[in-house]
């Protein structure tokens, strides 16, 4: 007995959410949580904005998740960030975080991941690295640029690109690498399971 072509062909998701029952992408939506809280406590103390593996997590979650999913999962991120659970960039809570010098990253984030998940759908994924690279290159710029732009209403467009860019892009370049290959590894070991 053998399948046909269509049944072999892959998603563009090494996990495969799309196809999913209700509870699978419920439960997806918890680790993608849980995944995101463990990316913020990954971080370099800097003024007026740290750095964190969140635009890593941000971009991957997008990447597996695809853009509604990964919209849904970033979202009730931030909804336990802002319900007051110790979630956001260094154990941070509390609602006072969406209107400080933060802000505006943290309402790029799904932007971001929706972004990354819509081109991770269109072949931009694990079996393309180079534009997997791009995507996450691209989703990690949304974040900055939005980021900064809040940040210049706070503190002026020169200090805020200066404070909210400028120290963070290669950082980005080399999370969008690591993006990129873990992609590529996730695929490769995916396949080689179906073989």
């Amino acid at each position: 007995m053998t399948l046909s072509a269509a049944t072999l062909k892959p998603g563009f998701s090494p996990i495969d959410l799309q196809n999913r029952s209700l509870a699978w992408k419920f439960a997806a939506v918890i680790l993608g949580s849980l995944f995101l809280t463990l990316s913020s406590y990954i971080e370099v103390p800097m003024v007026p904005v740290p750095v964190t593996m969140q635009t890593f997590a941000v971009a991957l979650v997008g990447a597996l998740y695809g853009w509604r999913l990964a919209g849904i999962t970033i979202v009730a991120w931030l909804g336990q960030g802002a319900l007051g659970l110790p979630v956001l960039a260094g154990g941070a809570a509390g609602a006072h975080h969406f209107i400080g010098p933060t802000a505006g990253y943290l309402f790029a984030f799904p932007i971001a991941a929706m972004a990354m998940g819509w081109l991770a759908e269109r072949g931009w994924n694990g079996y393309r690295p180079w534009l997997a690279f791009a995507g996450m290159l691209i989703s990690n710029a949304l974040c900055l640029v939005i980021g900064a732009a809040w940040l210049a209403v706070l503190i002026g467009v020169e200090q805020a690109v200066m404070a909210g860019i400028v120290p963070f892009l290669i950082g980005a370049v080399l999370k969008a690498g690591l993006g990129a290959l873990t992609l590529k590894l996730m695929t490769r070991k995916t396949n080689r399971a179906r073989e």
